[in-house]
């Protein structure tokens, strides 16, 4: 969507559809977008298109063309949903203002490290990132934010702020600020200007040019997390809720690190005790969510509450549903499987590249065949992809090469789409992310067939016939129907 369509919009633009980008909405001050209601939002085609309630107010524009230093477009908003916007990046009066003292601090007048640190985590947090990335080298200090798991330039700072830097988020972390070539681990919970805790885990690393320091965000709420909005088909959805509403056996997530099996199994613990009465015991590291009326364990990375005490422990506290984070040793795996023979249902993880690579993994931790069979109900393997912005993508037939990687070339020329870039995107075309899933519903003629020990081969064709939707399916289809963009498929899943 071009800004001449946005202009042509007779009413106010609803500010709650609108995606901001913070490295143009935290470069003015926050008093002047609270007293003015404006806010600076991203950049398309050249200019920075600017949200106010009043497009004939030259002094306020000019303010913002000069704390920006670049040439804008403003737009008409609703006024109620930009306060809250403003709210949402700035806080209320007596928020932060982040954005004069971090340009002192460029300028040299003073070098402010909270402030620094402060900004970088506000920008984290409006653009929902996962990580944050602080990297020294010969000409500066390059920040990044990790969002959707893709890593975007936030930032450069000149580089005799980075002791200054490293020294703040080692005090926070609990890190001892006089060690300086060893890598060091700490953790923080950091208040937002709207007054938000978010934990923190710190990791910082020695390099040629000074440490280079990785901040994790742990989202610790989301009320948006169902089972419905992780991009399930309906078929998926029906037998992944089948599966864990059965009263024991084992349902395993799968997939590499950050393909968000995690969220899968926390939003089926919220289906689960959103519809019966039950007691459901977690055990984590760390705990990524914080789910209501859950007991979750975070495991200690002193070893005091390991993978395998913990859940030796838990079975003591008559629990019906037991979440293991991951399936990491032979000791774990064997724990998780007298578990869901003994009555409970167990949900975890497993890092295999497919659902059938997971039954291989278990047999290789020295699982005994028969009792894979036995307790095996379900396995989804996942990834995590970034889905496209409905209101400006373009169509695009997909190619051959496209097709062939997908899976089907009788699907070149059909139409697809590619990304663009509008203001409700923040200029990117692309928003959040949604899942791919290969289900493997285990039934008794698949239950008996791993129990006698089948080859792996000989369990993906008898998955096939039973008509199981691989990965690469599930990716083919998302693309026809105009979800992801056919190079974020094939970034993510292969036809072999």
């Amino acid at each position: 969507m071009s800004t001449e369509s946005i202009k042509s919009e007779q009413q106010p633009i609803d500010m709650s559809t609108v995606r901001v980008d913070p490295s143009w909405a935290l470069r003015i001050p926050g008093s002047l977008a609270r007293r003015k209601k404006v806010i600076p939002c991203c950049s398309i085609e050249g200019r920075v298109l600017v949200a106010c309630v009043e497009l004939d107010d030259p002094n306020t524009l000019d303010a913002v063309e000069r704390y920006l230093q670049h040439p804008i477009e403003p737009l008409l908003a609703d006024e109620q949903s930009l306060e809250a916007l403003i709210y949402e990046v700035f806080g209320g009066a007596a928020g932060r203002n982040t954005a004069v003292r971090v340009a002192a601090a460029r300028d040299g007048a003073n070098d402010d490290a909270v402030a620094i640190c402060d900004e970088a985590l506000q920008a984290a947090m409006i653009r929902n990132a996962s990580d944050i990335h602080i990297d020294p080298n010969d000409e500066n200090i390059r920040i990044r934010l990790r969002v959707d798991g893709t890593l975007e330039d936030y930032k450069r700072l000149p580089s005799e702020l980075q002791p200054l830097i490293s020294s703040r988020l080692k005090v926070l972390g609990g890190m001892d600020i006089a060690e300086r070539r060893a890598p060091q681990d700490g953790r923080f919970a950091w208040t937002s200007a709207q007054g938000r805790e978010i934990d923190i885990r710190a990791a910082t690393l020695p390099t040629r040019f000074g440490e280079c320091i990785t901040l994790r965000l742990l989202a610790t709420e989301n009320t948006d997390l169902t089972l419905e909005t992780l991009g399930m088909t309906p078929a998926d959805l029906e037998s992944f809720s089948e599966a864990i509403n059965k009263p024991h056996g084992m349902i395993l997530l799968t997939g590499p690190t950050g393909s968000g099996k995690s969220t899968t199994l926390y939003a089926g613990i919220k289906r689960l005790i959103s519809e019966r009465s039950l007691h459901v015991v977690t055990v984590e590291d760390p705990v990524e969510y914080e789910i209501p009326e859950v007991a979750q364990v975070a495991v200690d990375s002193a070893d005091k509450v390991s993978f395998d005490k913990a859940l030796r422990s838990i079975l003591r506290h008559d629990p019906d549903v037991i979440m293991i984070g991951e399936i990491r040793d032979e000791e774990t795996a064997d724990i998780s499987i007298k578990s869901s023979l003994t009555g409970h249902l167990v949900l975890s993880t497993l890092h295999t590249n497919s659902a059938v690579n997971a039954i291989t993994r278990l047999t290789d931790m020295d699982v005994a065949p028969y009792l894979v069979g036995a307790t095996v109900r379900l396995v989804a393997a996942q990834r995590l992809v970034r889905r496209l912005c409905p209101r400006c993508r373009i169509p695009s037939p997909l190619t051959e090469a496209e097709a062939i990687g997908l899976g089907d070339e009788n699907a070149a020329g059909k139409t697809a789409y590619k990304a663009s870039g509008c203001l409700y995107c923040a200029g990117r075309g692309l928003i959040g992310r949604i899942g791919l899933f290969e289900m493997l519903t285990i039934d008794e003629e698949l239950s008996r067939a791993i129990s006698i020990g089948e080859s792996e081969p000989n369990l993906l064709r008898m998955a096939r016939e039973k008509d199981c939707k691989r990965l690469v399916d599930d990716a083919l289809h998302k693309v026809l129907q105009g979800e992801i963009t056919a190079r974020e498929a094939l970034s993510s899943v292969t036809a072999w």
